[in-house]
């Protein structure tokens, strides 16, 4: 295949753009926030869970503490309306003593009671600290969320910029080539991932290894506009005046 040097220069520019979209879209996956949201992410999700928890506890002791007040109110209903029987004229003494009886049962239940409602009371005020500290643990693991995903997206926006300009001087190189050449890029591109390397001090700038004398005698004694390959990886290689033929 024949080209013009200067043309075959071209491809060291555009193997050097293809080599910065290689290395941007590596960046694009190898961004650190990716990983650092995957434990944030993490980090909201075990903060939520451990809200609801706390949340669901909470009421379940909010409910208890409801429905020991509702009991405690039926005790003091029961009690006064005992209290106003016994108090009442004409009570028999063993109406009386029945309702003597079942005043002290009401005092005994009501004490049960409100020792019940202290002590849940106390607990539900224990579990008010861990509510709030649930809140604030979720608080922050959600603004360290937000501040990572502002940073990963901010870094995929200027991967986004950058790629967009190699995308621009690639389509102009591109377009300057002949399509012969430019179809003899792009097959060593898919094989090796390196599609032209320039030949420095008897060195291929892709595998970077150096090319023995019969090599390099065969380059010395190609025409200039021939397009001549490594032998050892197969890339175009590139001549020029930095090559030490």
């Amino acid at each position: 295949m024949k080209a013009d040097p200067a043309v075959q220069r071209r491809l060291l520019d555009l193997a050097d753009v293809d080599a910065e979209l290689t290395r941007l879209a590596h960046r694009r996956r190898t961004l650190p926030e990716h990983a650092e949201l995957t434990g944030a992410e993490a980090a909201v999700r075990a903060g939520k869970d451990k809200l609801v928890e706390t949340e669901t506890a909470a009421g379940d002791l909010d409910r208890d503490i409801r429905r020991l007040e509702r009991d405690v109110e039926g005790v003091r209903v029961r009690t006064a309306r005992d209290q106003q029987l016994l108090a009442g004229a004409g009570v028999g003494a063993k109406q009386a003593t029945d309702l003597q009886h079942e005043l002290e049962t009401l005092a005994r239940r009501q004490r049960f009671l409100e020792d019940e409602q202290l002590e849940v009371m106390e607990r539900r005020e224990a579990l008010g600290i861990d509510l709030d500290h649930a809140r604030s643990v979720l608080a922050e693991a959600e603004q360290k969320l937000s501040e990572i995903t502002a940073r990963r997206d901010t870094a995929l926006l200027d991967i986004d910029a950058a790629e967009a300009g190699r995308r621009r001087a690639r389509a102009e190189l591109v377009a300057a080539l002949p399509a012969d050449v430019l179809a003899a890029y792009e097959r060593r591109r898919e094989q090796g991932g390196v599609g032209a390397a320039a030949l420095r001090e008897r060195r291929c700038g892709a595998c970077r290894l150096e090319l023995d004398r019969t090599a390099l005698g065969a380059l010395r004694s190609a025409p200039a506009d021939e397009v001549v390959h490594c032998e050892e990886c197969g890339v175009i290689l590139v001549r020029t005046k930095e090559s030490g033929l």
